[in-house]
């Protein structure tokens, strides 16, 4: 911890630095790599949506020794063609989701499950979602993400600069783009769940995003009357600053979230935890990614563009020109210095006297 700490405090006072900023090109990189990875991933699979968003039927056994091939055999001898999805949630249930199906063959998936398990129908717990009830929840839910987009785009744009809410932006999009593009990798399903997921790492990801750039506005505040620093100079400080801070507060988000997925959800079996945990460990981790590696070199990428931070490069530019010529000068006045007191040490040389003796 000691080390840790004093290596924040090297960080914060610039001692130590790491270039993130002049090296966006590799985080650039690496971000379209898995960009690219995600596309491919929801080209090729798709995104399984639960009942909830594209209708459906549930069907919920409770019941000790249940097995995912039993209800497999059990809805294969109802005669009900098509899609079906079972999974097994716990130690004690079994899941069967299917399709759009009417009240015949709802109800000989009921009595084929009944009778492979030896229970009653009623016993069953069954869900029946419409189409139309399905396609209203998926567009509410895009609703909530787009809106919550704007609100947060028209709040930073307010609170910070303009091209600081665009860099936020594009930091999110591209945090949600990498989290479906790994649920299609994986194929869990996309239930109402997710998308309450979906929303918090959104924020999560805009918190940490929004620590460095109040750091970075503190850092450029007078940037242009001191003419020391750049823009990127001083960004790249501000993300060296809060890079303790923002390591610290993603590691402590992490456990918990990261116990319910490995352990609730794969150990124990909770199956209904891993669609929140999954996005919600993806996300926290992309977002403290993107807050240091996306959104920062976006942002000193957009303003260096201005005029202002054009001159004010070229003036640094100039002096640190000016200062290394004045070292340069320094140590050859320092080195010339040293000389002539070896010189004086030394004394007058003596010459050889001559023999005058013929």
């Amino acid at each position: 911890m000691s080390k840790l700490s004093g290596l924040g405090g090297r960080l914060y006072r610039g001692d130590t630095s790491v270039d993130f900023i002049g090296m966006r090109r590799r985080w650039y990189a690496f971000s379209g790599v898995l960009v690219l990875a995600s596309a491919i991933a929801l080209s090729v699979s798709g995104l399984h949506l639960g009942i909830e968003f594209k209708g459906g039927s549930s069907f919920t056994v409770t019941q000790t020794n249940i097995s995912v091939t039993d209800a497999q055999s059990a809805v294969t001898a109802s005669g009900v063609a098509g899609e079906t999805i079972i999974q097994k949630i716990g130690t004690n249930k079994v899941r069967v989701q299917t399709g759009a199906l009417s009240v015949a063959q709802s109800n000989a998936i009921q009595d084929a499950l009944a009778k492979k398990f030896g229970i009653t129908t009623d016993t069953i717990d069954t869900q029946i979602v419409g189409p139309s009830w399905g396609k209203e929840i998926t567009r509410k839910a895009l609703y909530g993400l787009f809106g919550f987009l704007i609100v947060v785009l028209l709040y930073l744009a307010m609170a910070f600069e303009p091209k600081m809410a665009i860099a936020a932006i594009i930091a999110v999009i591209h945090d949600v783009f990498i989290t479906v593009g790994i649920y299609a990798l994986v194929g869990f399903d996309v239930t109402p769940a997710t998308v309450i997921g979906f929303l918090t790492i959104l924020g999560y990801s805009l918190y940490d995003t929004v620590v460095v750039f109040d750091k970075v506005r503190e850092n450029t505040r007078t940037i242009t009357s001191t003419s020391k620093m750049t823009y990127s100079q001083a960004a790249n400080l501000a993300v060296n600053q809060t890079l303790v801070r923002s390591f610290n507060t993603s590691l402590i988000a992490l456990l918990p979230v990261g116990s319910i997925l490995f352990v609730g959800a794969g150990l124990l079996g909770a199956g209904t935890l891993k669609d929140l945990s999954l996005a919600l460990f993806i996300g926290l981790a992309t977002g403290t990614y993107s807050s240091i590696f996306i959104a920062t070199p976006i942002l000193a990428r957009l303003r260096e563009r201005e005029p202002a931070m054009m001159a004010l490069a070229k003036r640094v530019a100039v002096r640190g020109s000016a200062t290394a010529v004045a070292a340069v000068k320094s140590a050859e006045g320092s080195s010339a210095v040293a000389t002539a007191q070896k010189q004086e040490k030394r004394g007058p040389r003596n010459q050889p006297k001559r023999d005058r003796r013929r």
